[in-house]
């Protein structure tokens, strides 16, 4: 790991740590959240022990981290760390990098302190230890901190505080208030929390006597998010009171667009519209705002926006933002007749592109982020299962088997042979130069997934995901300890042996929407189970020294898409659990050309164990057909009638895609 510089600068830690009472170290604490219906257990409660999440834990612990921790500390590969060196007039220089590079820095501490609370390794914390001093002298005394204006404004003069529309000032401070949180949670220390709470203020102050105009500045709104984290830590009603006030100005301003989602008021909003992550974002602060605060004008236009992505607007792989740049189609508030460009935008309803989706990393988590503060707000497991069908595809295939190489995008279909290049490219590579923002988030993802297995409520135990793992937690004092075997996503069985429980409490099994059907035992006797909500509800209570085994029949499973999604019309995708799967050159012949291959739908795949750079996946191996009709030299041709020939193929997980050798890839296949 890199050794930082340790500059002469006092360092104290008031440890708090007694006094966290019980959920108070959830990656979302909801456990006072009065709406809420599902709590978050206790960052670090959850331990991977065995399977597909311990190795992916095992490998961020090893290389993710230390990788990121490396590329965000050196000066000559990304500036975010020493732009704070250089904003606490620790160094000299000018900004460099974007201006959400103090962002992409806090969820790097994020990642940090989630792996610290599994492993408890001080080394971890001795890393952040030595560069909160640091971001603590960047800051000013009246708590603004944005290391780009700070440097501008000493260098130059420029004062550019919130004059930019497109500032990542509340971005930033909202990622620092998360990691804030956290650092506080898992480790007791308030050092970081403390700088959180000081721009908290600044930004509770600055808002107040702001004009709504100013709501423009909200851009990837990761603020919504953390003010009420910050409000579940502190307690301080005022950040609740800010959270309200940032989501009421939405949409009042004189010349809102779509790509801000503030063209409307957000009470006035049913569908999804412009930036594929500022929307996400959105979503999931309007979540945690709906479970402090019980108000139907925003829960309900979720609900219809949640229906409307999920209907219209996701991939199978829960990717989100279909479009590098589209238009905004409904104008602005200023002026409807004018039509503006979008960035990594959703589409209009079924547009759907392959070979050039966007599906920017951040916006597949923002999904996720989501759907987990809506699976807590509803206890209804349709949340739960968007969120690992993103996790599972879409988000994994941010980030290489390895850990050190990244995407900014994910398409479902790539050609060596598309005569253009789009922007971003579509090989992992180390560092992201133009925008780097998603590889700590996809970092602090992984690092954080334990936190979404299980759920409490009053009497109950929620199961979420599955997978090897030890759930060791308490409730009202009360002791809960359970430990999880299974290979999912693999196959579809998991077992759970209760060794310390209260008295009456039940289970919850989530039954994922993609299982045909599910069977339960409890100590090796089948037993009948009520469903309610995607939840498999356990009658009697459990008590210790129970075993429950749950089997979901994980078959492989054809997939269509509607039909006025034009471009996979006549068209499968072959799914098997929550695993979407596709085609790969590195899987084909030399010289067979992926794009003419087509499967039957009674053909068999049977999945086959391998491993690719260490990690163990499960391929589908069968039949497709090829009319061996040559090399395309024209826009159209006639279609052949010859006989179609039989090609063995093995088709690979989604997220594993890209990891062997870089070449044509589709999730996407003809019907023959």
């Amino acid at each position: 790991m890199m050794n930082l510089k340790i500059y002469g600068i006092g360092l104290t830690l008031l440890c708090l740590g007694q006094g966290l009472s019980a959920q108070e170290r959830a990656l979302t604490n909801t456990s006072s959240s009065p709406f809420a219906v599902q709590k978050a257990v206790d960052m670090g409660d959850v331990t991977w022990t065995k399977g597909f999440w311990a190795d992916r834990t095992a490998t961020c612990y090893q290389h993710m981290v230390p990788n990121l921790w490396e590329v965000y500390t050196r000066a000559d590969i990304s500036h975010a760390y020493r732009n704070f060196e250089i904003a606490a007039g620790l160094e000299q220089g000018e900004h460099k990098g974007p201006s959400f590079h103090d962002g992409d820095f806090y969820k790097t501490l994020e990642a940090v302190c989630a792996l610290y609370a599994q492993t408890k390794d001080k080394k971890l914390l001795q890393m952040i230890d030595q560069v909160i001093p640091v971001i603590a002298k960047a800051q000013r005394a009246d708590g603004y901190i944005y290391t780009k204006a700070t440097i501008d404004q000493r260098n130059a003069g420029t004062n550019i505080e919130f004059q930019d529309r497109l500032s990542f000032e509340s971005y930033n401070i909202g990622h620092l208030m998360t990691a804030g949180c956290i650092h506080y949670r898992v480790t007791g220390q308030r050092d970081l929390l403390d700088i959180a709470i000081k721009a908290a203020d600044y930004l509770y102050g600055f808002y107040k006597k702001s004009n709504p105009t100013l709501a423009r500045n909200a851009i990837c709104p990761s603020h919504y998010m953390g003010t009420v984290e910050l409000y579940r830590t502190t307690k301080e009603p005022k950040y609740l009171e800010l959270a309200k006030h940032l989501v009421d100005i939405k949409g009042e301003i004189a010349d809102g667009t779509d790509d801000n989602q503030d063209r409307i008021p957000f009470r006035e909003q049913n569908k999804a519209m412009g930036h594929a992550v500022r929307a996400s974002y959105l979503y999931a602060g309007v979540a945690d705002l709906c479970a402090e605060l019980q108000d139907t004008t925003l829960s309900n236009r979720l609900f219809n926006i949640w229906n409307d992505v999920v209907q219209h607007k996701m991939y199978i792989t829960g990717g989100l933002g279909a479009l590098y740049d589209g238009t905004s189609p409904d104008g602005t508030s200023y002026d409807p007749t004018e039509v503006q460009k979008i960035h990594q935008a959703f589409g209009r309803d079924y547009q759907l592109p392959n070979l050039t989706a966007h599906n920017e990393t951040c916006a597949n988590i923002g999904n996720m982020l989501w759907n987990w503060r809506m699976t807590n707000l509803t206890g209804d497991a349709k949340y739960m299962d968007v969120l690992e069908l993103a996790l599972y595809n879409s988000v994994l295939s941010g980030i290489s088997l390895d850990g050190d190489k990244f995407l900014y995008t994910n398409p479902l279909s790539f050609s060596n042979a598309l005569p253009f290049q789009q922007r971003w490219s579509k090989k992992r590579v180390p560092y992201i130069a133009l925008s780097n923002c998603c590889p700590p988030n996809v970092v602090r993802t992984i690092a954080e997934v334990a936190n979404y297995a299980y759920g409490l409520s009053e009497n109950t135990v929620w199961v979420n995901l599955y997978g090897g793992n030890v759930l060791k937690t308490n409730i009202h004092g009360k002791a809960i300890k359970i430990k999880q075997q299974s290979n999912y996503p693999w196959d579809g069985d998991a077992t759970f042996i209760v060794e310390e429980v209260p008295r009456d409490y039940r289970l919850k099994f989530r039954i994922p929407g993609w299982a045909s059907t599910a069977e339960i035992k409890k100590n090796n006797q089948p037993i009948a189970f009520k469903m309610e909500k995607g939840y498999a509800i356990i009658a009697e209570p459990i008590k210790k020294g129970d075993q429950f085994s749950l089997h979901l029949p994980m078959e492989v499973e054809f997939m269509e898409a509607n039909p006025l999604v034009e471009e996979t019309r006549n068209q499968l995708a072959v799914k098997r659990g929550p695993v979407v799967y596709c085609l790969e050159q590195a899987d084909l012949a030399d010289k067979q050309d992926l794009f003419a291959l087509k499967i039957k739908t009674a053909e068999r795949f049977e999945p086959v164990h391998d491993a690719v750079l260490g990690q163990d996946l499960v391929f589908l191996e069968g039949k497709a057909y090829t009319d061996d009709a040559g090399e395309w030299n024209s826009l159209y041709r006639k279609l052949p009638k010859d006989e179609k020939k039989a090609v063995s193929v093995r088709l690979i997980p989604y997220f594993a895609w890209g990891n062997r050798e870089h070449g044509d890839m589709s999730v996407w296949l003809p019907v023959r």
